[in-house]
């Protein structure tokens, strides 16, 4: 016969903790979702629901993307928001789209993390209380595990759903229902974004796209990155030192552990090119903290990229001679918010305002006649800037020989070879703040042989400042002629 317990025992304080603890491990255990505690970053991809009807979070693996979205589907799908919820809200049961790559990527990714493992269900973000009675998940046929859909309790009353999706379907697959949102987690394919997007018709609807770009910069990518192209897009980028649940050991390993050409998507959520990339090396390989003074004996040049259908963009070059180093000092970029090209004198304002007598080289577009009055280059003229007097092009173009036919004088692949080059021995180097530089020196790349010429601004400019940087000029020597534009200065 077995013992029996003692009761001072049972009542004992001891037990008493005992029990409250087990009590609270299954609460958590059970409803993960009151313990959400979320990052700065995904509070802002939470709280951009609000202004913005797509949302996309890029982010390094494994930092909480995945996390994020399926707490805050968990509570649409519930209705319970936990305290200080600064995100959209709706009002009662809501139908959502939820899909990944593959069926067993959707099962393994978004299912586990909204219901559990499999055996388990309830012990993800959706609490099990609410997928009892009338609630609970149909499986799907063909793929072990999975779940076709799922039914959830919401607190005003009714069913929420939720419909388990594959972008390897196909986009047939998405078509012919309507959701109050979706989530898409790792990234689809264009088609299947647009057929997402269209499920989601009502007014309060909303796509969360949470992803690390792994596959570069795709034409969904690109919608939102580096800048949404629409005012209904928003982007939220989470870089792997803005998470304190890896420790920093852990951190380092996770990073030496990546491919060189995965590591910076993989810990930051910036589209890799691999081997489409035009720069493939690292930013730390090209930058240089800022001089403190440049000498006023380097000669000092700017490229201008002019901007109609893009942004307006310059690049200040200083030269050094004696050492045989170009130094990228200063960069501009700006188009307005509509999206449409700023006045030229808002952009001469800018570019007067780093040194009025620095000459500025810039491309044949130049000299086109525009809607609005004279040649582009002849109105920056007008506005005090020193733009030399021809288009940018090479003296002698970098490569041409006797066994390589003369090349353009304005090659846009011998400027591009001769940056790479200069970037690879060290001749090349960027101020390392230059943040708008490193944006685009990072996805710059080929699609089937040829560069992709967007978001390549800054970078045309450096390329038009370095083919006239044999008219570059020092400060000493401005001063000397700067009331006159004289001597051997080639001006407009």
């Amino acid at each position: 016969m077995a013992a029996k317990a003692n009761p001072s025992e049972s009542s004992s304080p001891d037990a008493g903790r005992l029990a409250a603890a087990r009590r609270l491990a299954k609460l958590r255990r059970e409803f993960a979702l009151a313990d959400y505690r979320p990052y700065p970053k995904q509070r802002a991809f939470h709280a951009m629901g609000l202004t913005k009807r797509e949302r996309a979070f890029l982010a390094g693996t494994q930092l909480g993307k995945t996390l994020a979205a399926s707490r805050e589907l968990a509570m649409h799908l519930t209705g319970f928001y936990v305290d200080g919820w600064e995100g959209l809200r709706f009002d009662g049961p809501v139908r959502f789209g939820i899909g990944s790559v593959t069926a067993e990527l959707t099962r393994d990714g978004a299912q586990r993390m909204l219901l559990g493992p499999f055996g388990e269900f309830g012990t993800g973000a959706i609490p099990k209380a609410m997928l009892t009675g009338f609630a609970g998940w149909k499986l799907a046929r063909g793929t072990p595990e999975a779940v076709d859909i799922v039914r959830v309790k919401h607190v005003s009353g009714g069913l929420s759903e939720g419909i388990f999706k594959s972008y390897a379907d196909g986009r047939l697959a998405w078509q012919a229902d309507t959701w109050d949102g979706a989530w898409l987690d790792e990234e689809p394919e264009d088609d299947i974004y647009s057929e997402a997007v269209a499920r989601v018709s009502k007014p309060k609807g909303t796509v969360m796209l949470t992803l690390t770009p792994l596959l570069g910069m795709s034409s969904v990518v690109r919608k939102f990155y580096p800048v949404p192209d629409t005012v209904d897009r928003g982007l939220v980028m989470m870089t792997i030192d803005e998470v304190s649940h890896i420790d920093e050991e852990t951190k380092r390993k996770r990073i030496a552990g990546y491919m060189p050409h995965e590591r910076e998507a993989r810990t930051k959520g910036i589209p890799m090119l691999g081997s489409g990339r035009i720069f493939p090396l690292a930013d730390a390989e090209v930058s240089i903290s800022p001089i403190a003074s440049i000498p006023p004996i380097w000669r000092r040049i700017c490229g201008l990229d002019f901007g109609q259908d893009h942004p307006t963009a310059a690049a200040w070059l200083a030269i050094d001679d004696d050492a045989g180093i170009d130094y990228v000092y200063d960069v501009y970029r700006r188009r307005s918010e509509s999206g449409e090209s700023l006045s030229v004198p808002i952009h001469a304002s800018a570019i007067r305002a780093r040194g009025d007598w620095i000459p500025v080289a810039w491309p044949a577009d130049g000299l086109n006649e525009t809607a609005v009055g004279p040649q582009l280059a002849k109105q920056y003229r007008d506005e005090g800037i020193n733009m030399l007097a021809e288009h940018a092009q090479y003296d002698v173009v970098p490569g041409d020989s006797k066994e390589n036919p003369k090349l353009a004088r304005n090659s846009v692949e011998a400027g591009v070879q001769e940056m790479l080059t200069d970037f690879e021995t060290g001749k090349l180097k960027v101020y390392a703040h230059l943040a708008d530089f490193f944006e685009e020196f990072r996805m710059y790349h080929r699609k089937d042989g040829k560069i992709v010429k967007e978001g390549e601004d800054i970078l045309c400019a450096i390329r038009y400042s370095r083919m006239m940087k044999r008219f570059a000029q020092n400060n000493m020597r401005a001063q000397s002629v700067s009331s006159t534009r004289g001597g051997n200065w080639k001006t407009m």
